[in-house]
Order: structure tokens, then sequence, then C-alpha cells
């Protein structure tokens, strides 16, 4: 029988015995060579135009020309333009926002690490609903403040978005800064962590997102919208009229961290330190956070998180020009090398000053150097070089070892560092971001950072102290002597991260559940804050 394949072979035998069959496939073996040959020089055209215009220098009408442009507002709309640019810089915003958005978990691991387990949903319940009630505070009020058409003080335009809503790169401007927002409110929880009414928190996040943290952005950054502050040196500003230049915080290191840090200072003094953390003397007594896993990979995502942070706050991935320190999308690669530089050297100069100090190298405060690294480098991230950035981050981690110990001897009890890290740290890199600078240092610089970060301690400590005495005599700050003792998760929330039916038999979460408890036992009632 017949195979089917040799059927077909015989067709087409028989088919390519006529000459005009012959001459058809010839003419489709030339017509497919030629269009293969056009398809290589079109590519190997499209590979070489580029770097010929790159490396030839041209006049404009010859530019023109070879791109086929009519005019300068023809070439804005190409992708070498800002106008052209425009989708792709919505695209990175947006993904710079989701990795700040991330660095909320960063936070919440970082701080239920360092504290006791008993307190851990908690300290979740609070990263996650100071992001929720700030994002809606936000929206309400607190971008028209501080992007609004402003009257001097603050905006007074764009609530709820009202006048912009056409506007489709001011929905990926407000998610952005929403989220500085939010990290600035949620700096304030580790500080007054395992002490403080749930309640009381809330109330504290919506005020602080809605209000603190916006009007003081007003003055720094609100020319970057609609307003414009004072710190920005406008004509005739006070900054102009003494002769100085504008504020320099490219990414927050005061307008974010400072502001927050400041009120977590304000929030520890009004609490008070936790049961059993000082002795009869005064001394300071260890209370273990239950899990450095759990902070170590907070601080990892908050690292992550800070690529967005610093990077993202160039408003963009395109713009004109190719100087690495121009500030625009274009920068974004030297400000993310500034930005690890400083972090890593942050982490090496916390664990070898308490390497050298204990004779240990503490893994809590390496982790607070990497964090007082990458806060210090935020204002100066655009406008250091990378030598630069590691020396910003050493010093940091030296400073934060030094100013934990200072607020302990003060008997300001800040269980993360939250003060030392963002307050302090954050002040210092304003500061480099003058003393570092890559044109030099100049005087009259690093007069504008002192004017600025002492006006945001002025600011946030003034104004979140009024509010937290105000909270304390209305709804109650701190839980009661007996709901700290239990722990904020069973007495605030009616659940434990860790119940007792999968703890049992670990020693390691029983020390941290009783470790307060026994100190408190120890102590004289008096002696107990």
């Amino acid at each position: 029988m017949t195979s089917p394949l040799m059927t077909k072979a015989s067709w087409l035998t028989a088919w390519f015995a006529h000459a005009w069959a012959r001459r058809v496939c010839g003419a489709l073996i030339v017509c497919f060579s030629l269009v293969l040959a056009s398809g290589l020089t079109r590519t190997a055209f499209a590979e070489e135009a580029p770097r010929a215009l790159a490396t030839e220098k041209l006049t404009w009408e010859q530019y023109r020309d070879k791109l086929g442009l009519e005019s300068v507002a023809a070439l804005e709309n190409t992708p070498l333009g800002n106008t052209g640019g425009y989708p792709v810089n919505y695209v990175w915003i947006v993904i710079a926002s989701a990795l700040v958005f991330f660095m909320q978990a960063g936070f919440a691991l970082v701080e239920s690490g360092f504290t006791r387990s008993k307190n851990a949903v908690n300290i979740l319940m609070k990263n996650m609903l100071d992001f929720c009630m700030g994002t809606v505070a936000f929206w309400l009020m607190g971008f028209a403040l501080m992007f609004g058409e402003t009257n001097g003080v603050f905006g007074y335009t764009g609530f709820m978005l009202s006048g912009y809503e056409h506007d489709t790169w001011t929905y990926a401007f407000l998610l952005f800064q929403t989220v500085f927002a939010a990290t600035s409110a949620t700096i304030v929880s580790g500080a007054m962590a395992e002490r403080t009414k749930f309640a009381a928190y809330l109330v504290y996040s919506v005020v602080i997102s809605a209000l603190i943290y916006p009007i003081f952005g007003s003055w720094a950054w609100g020319g970057l919208f609609k307003g414009g502050g004072w710190l920005e040196a406008p004509e005739g500003g006070f900054l102009a009229t003494m002769g100085l230049p504008p504020f320099i915080d490219f990414a927050g290191s005061t307008v974010v961290h400072s502001i927050g840090g400041w009120a977590a200072l304000a929030g520890a003094i009004a609490l008070g330190p936790r049961l059993g953390k000082y002795d009869k003397s005064g001394a300071p007594l260890p209370i273990r956070g239950h899990s450095m896993a759990l902070a170590t990979l907070g601080v990892f995502i908050l690292w992550i998180g800070w690529f967005g942070f610093n990077p993202g706050s160039t408003g963009g991935a395109t713009g004109s020009g190719n100087d690495p320190w121009s500030g625009s999308g274009k920068a974004l690669g030297l400000i993310a090398v500034t930005t690890n530089m400083s972090g890593c050297c942050g982490m090496m100069g916390g664990m070898f000053t308490t390497w050298y100090l204990t004779k240990k190298p503490d893994i809590g405060m390496s982790l607070n150097g990497a964090l007082a690294g990458l806060v210090a480098v935020t204002a100066g991230c655009a406008t250091v070089t990378p030598a630069s950035a590691a020396l910003i981050g050493l010093s940091a981690g030296v400073l934060v070892v030094f100013a934990v110990q200072f607020f302990d001897k003060l008997q300001i009890d800040d269980p993360v560092g939250a003060v030392s890290v963002h307050a302090v740290c954050g002040t210092w890199g304003t500061l480099c971001a003058a003393i570092f600078h890559k044109d030099g240092f100049s005087s009259a610089q690093l007069a504008t950072q002192a004017i600025g970060s002492a006006t945001a301690f002025a600011w946030s400590f003034g104004t979140t102290s009024v509010l937290f005495r105000v909270i304390k005599a209305t709804v109650g700050l701190r839980v009661t002597k007996e709901e700290e003792i239990e722990g904020l998760d069973l007495a605030e929330h009616g659940n434990e991260a860790y119940p007792v039916d999968v703890t049992a038999g670990s020693p390691v979460l029983a020390f941290s559940q009783d470790a307060s408890e026994g100190a408190v036992l120890a102590l004289d009632k008096g002696s107990a804050r």
C-alpha cells in the first residue's frame, strides 16, 4: 500500500515538472530574499543612526532634518523630550510609590521585632491603620495644604483634588506624596510602642497626616506642584532677603524623617517609659525584642523601599541633559548609588562602634546604623558623590549609637531608637547636604540647612507636644499598668500574634513575654512610671 508521504512526494515531483511552477517558486524565493535583506538593513540603520546622531556634531537644522522634525515643540513630543517622556514618568512614579508603600511592612517588622511578642499585634495594627487613615486624611486636606496655591503659610486649593481632577499627573503625584506622608506618620509608632492606647494613636495619625506634616512640607516642597514655601527662597522671601540659597532636602531627611522623629520624641516624653525600663537609680534595664529575625527582614524591606523613596523623588525617569547631579529622572542611577552606599557604611559604622564599646558587634545597633545612614543621605542624595555618601552614612552610623545612649540617660524610652535614627540623623543628614555638596562647602547653604532643621524641630515637637497633651486629657494616651503587663495584643485587640497553644515550650517567646513583668515586680512601686 502506498503511504501518504510517498503520495505527497509524487505529487510535488509532478508539479515541479511544469516550467511555470518552477518560475513561481523562483519568484517567491527572490521576494523573500529582498524582504529579509531590507529588514536587516533597517535594523542596522536603526542601531547605527542613534550612534551617529550622538557622536556627530550637528546644527539644529541638520538634527531636525535627520529626525524629520519640524520644530522644537515636535522634539518635545518625542521620547527625547519632556512631553513625550510623560508616560514613562507616570510608570516610574507609580512603581516608586509601591516601593515606598512596601516600607510600611518594613517598619511593622522592625518595630515588632524590637519589641516583645505580647505587643506584636498592636504594632502591626498601628502600621496598617496609620497608613489607611493617613491616606484618607492626606487626600481630604493634607495634599491641598501642602501643594495647593499658597497664602504664604499653607495651601488653600485642591481639597480632595478639587480643581485638579482632570489632570492625569495629579493622581500619580498624589499617590507618591501619600506614601511619604504615611512614612512620616508611622515613625512615631516605634517610639511609643508597648504602652499607647490604640485609639489615641489613631487620632495622632490623622492629625499629623492632615495638618502637621503637610504644613511644614508646603514650606519646603510646595513649589513641586501649585504652591511655594519660604524655605524654597522665593524672591522677596525671608531667605532671599538674607542672601541665603534655597533649602536642600531632596527626598526628605527633614521634611519626612525629622518631622516624624521629633513627633516621636514628643510622644515618648508624654507617655513616659515602659514599666521596668529604669531602676531606682535611673539606670536603663534591657527589655529584649522578641525577634531579631523579623527586625532584620524589616530593615531589608526598608532598604528596598528606599530605592523608591530617593530615586522616585526625581519625579520621573526622563529629563534634559546628562548631568548626574541635575536631579532629573536621568540622575536616578546616581541617587540609587549614593543611597545604597550610605546605608552600607551606616551599618558598618553602627556595628564597629558597638563592637568597640561593648566588645560585641550588636545586631540591633547595626540595623539602626543602616537605617541611620539611609535617613541621613536622603536630603543630599542627588547632590553628593558616592564617596561623600559613604562618609555621611559612616558618621550617621556612629552618631545613632551615641544618640540612643543619650536619650536613655534622659530616661526617654524609645524601644526601637526611632528618635535617634529619624530625628537626630535626619537633622545631621540635612546639614551634610551643605557640608558635602558636590560643588563644595558653602556657609550660606549650611545656614539655610540649619534654619530649616531648627524650624522642623520647633514645628513638629511643639505641635505634637500640644496634640499629645490634648489626647491625654480627652481619650487618654497610655494604657493601664495591668494592660501593659498583660500585653496590648490581648488588652487592646483580644488577639495574639503567637497563641499559647503554638508557642508553648518556646523559651525565647516565654522570656520575651515575662521579662518586663519580672522587672516590674523587682522594682519599688514608686520607681515605675
